[in-house]
C-alpha cells in the first residue's frame, strides 16, 4: 500500500523528534562514490564508511543505501548482518538529505522530508544537480512503510539542528538564516517551522558554526545533547586555533541559555584537534563544473563533536591528532553508561563532513 504524504505537521498530529540519546531502531547510511568529491574515486572513503558501519553494528542494526552501479561493491565491503538496499542519490550525506524521524506515544513513526538543495542551491550549493538526494527521504520512508511530511520549498538539513526530545532545538543563525536556504522567510517564521515539524517550544540560536564554506555552519560540528538539560560544546583556549572565536561564543551562549523546561544548561567542554586537519591528494579528485573545487592544504572541518550516539555506544571521529585520546576520554566522561568507540575518519572530513553527517538514526517506537 502506498504510504501517504501528509499535509499537516507533526506538532498538530502529536508527533515529535526524540533526542539522539534515546533508544534507536537502526542507523541509515548512504554509500559514497562521487569522484568529484572524494579522493581516488571514493575508494578510501568507502573503506572508512564500511568501518563506521561495522562500529555501529556492534550496537544496533545498520542499513546502507547504495546506487545500482555500486550495489555489488558495497555489499562486498560489508558483513552479511548489515543490510544493503538499492537507492540512487547524488552523494552520501544522509543526515542532511534523509528523513528526520518523528514518533508519538502510541507506537507511531513518521518521517520529515525536508526540501534539500545541496547546502545552498544556486546561491552557494556544493554541487548540481541534487535531485536524487532530494528523493532519499521519501525512498527511506517508503522502504520502512511509513507516512511522511514534505516541507515543499522549505529547505533544511538534518545536520543543522539538534533536539533534546523535551521541547528544545538548538541550531545556528549562520546556517538557517543563510541566503541559499529560505531567504524570503524571517527568523521568526523559520523558528515556527522548526517548532511545528520537530514539535518543540524553544529554539536556542548559536550565532556561528565552524563550517561556513561547506554547510554554512551546521550545529553538529559545534554542539550535541548529552542528556536532557546537558550539552557538549567545542572548546579551545588556543587563540591560534582557527575555530577559537566560534567555540568561545558558542560556549557563552549555551552557558546563558534556558531550555523549554526552564533549565539552565549544564555545558560540557569537548576539545578540538591540536593541529588543523588539512586536505592532501586533491589532485585525485575529479574537477567537474558545478562542484566546489578542492585544493591541497585547505582546512578540513575535523570536529570530534561530529560523533554519533547509538544504543549503548558513541562512535567518535579520530584523526591521528595529538588530542584524539583526550577527546575519547572527555566523551567517555559525558557518557559513562555507554561504550565509546573511535574510528579514523579524516577521509570523511576531506569530503566535507564526518560520522554524524553520514548517518541518520531511526528511533524506536514508544507506547505509553
Amino acid at each position: 500500500m502506498a504510504k501517504r504524504i501528509l499535509h499537516t505537521t507533526p506538532k498538530q498530529d502529536g508527533y515529535h523528534m526524540p533526542a539522539e540519546f534515546e533508544e534507536q531502531e537502526r542507523i541509515w547510511m548512504l554509500w559514497p562514490e562521487r569522484p568529484d568529491n572524494w579522493r581516488n574515486g571514493a575508494k578510501p572513503a568507502q573503506t572508512v564508511f564500511a568501518q563506521v558501519a561495522k562500529a555501529i553494528r556492534q550496537f544496533e542494526p545498520v542499513t546502507v543505501c547504495a546506487s545500482p552501479a555500486q550495489f555489488q561493491n558495497c555489499r562486498a565491503h560489508l558483513p552479511s548482518d548489515i543490510r544493503v538496499v538499492e537507492v540512487t542519490s547524488n552523494d552520501a550525506w544522509i543526515r542532511d538529505c534523509g528523513p528526520t524521524f518523528v514518533i508519538n506515544d502510541k507506537g507511531g513513526i513518521r518521517g520529515c522530508d525536508w526540501t534539500f538543495n545541496a547546502w545552498g542551491g544556486l546561491v552557494d550549493g556544493l554541487y548540481f544537480p541534487w535531485d536524487q538526494d532530494d528523493l532519499v527521504a521519501q525512498k527511506v520512508c517508503d522502504l520502512e512503510g511509513i507516512d511522511s511530511y514534505r516541507t515543499e520549498g522549505f529547505v533544511l538539513e538534518g545536520g543543522s539542528f539538534h533536539v533534546d526530545g523535551e521541547g528544545t532545538v538548538v541550531t545556528t543563525e549562520m546556517c538557517l538564516l543563510s541566503e541559499g536556504r529560505n531567504p524570503l522567510m524571517t527568523k521568526e517564521e523559520i523558528e515556527e517551522m522548526l517548532c511545528q515539524y520537530l514539535n518543540c517550544e524553544k529554539v536556542i540560536w548559536i550565532k556561528d558554526g565552524i563550517d561556513p564554506n561547506e554547510t554554512n555552519g551546521h550545529i553538529d560540528d559545534v554542539v550535541q545533547y548529552v542528556r536532557p538539560g546537558e550539552v557538549a560544546c567545542i572548546w579551545t583556549e588556543d587563540k591560534e586555533n582557527p575555530f577559537y572565536e566560534e567555540a568561545q561564543a558558542a560556549y557563552k551562549t549555551l552557558s546563558e541559555a534556558v531550555d523549554a523546561k526552564g533549565r539552565r544548561l549544564k555545558v560540557h567542554k569537548l576539545c578540538l584537534t591540536k593541529e588543523p586537519i588539512r586536505l592532501s591528494g586533491a589532485d585525485s579528485i575529479d574537477m567537474v563544473e558545478g562542484t566546489l573545487p578542492r585544493e591541497d592544504g585547505e582546512i578540513s572541518i575535523a570536529s570530534y563533536m561530529n560523533f554519533l550516539i547509538v544504543n549503548g555506544g558513541v562512535i567518535v571521529p579520530q584523526y591521528g591528532d595529538e588530542n584524539d585520546t583526550l577527546a575519547l576520554a572527555q566523551i567517555q566522561e559525558m557518557f559513562p553508561e555507554r561504550k565509546v568507540v573511535g574510528v579514523r575518519t579524516e577521509e570523511i572530513a576531506f569530503g566535507g563532513g564526518n560520522i554524524h553527517c553520514i548517518t541518520q538514526q531511526q528511533p524506536k517506537v514508544k507506547v505509553k
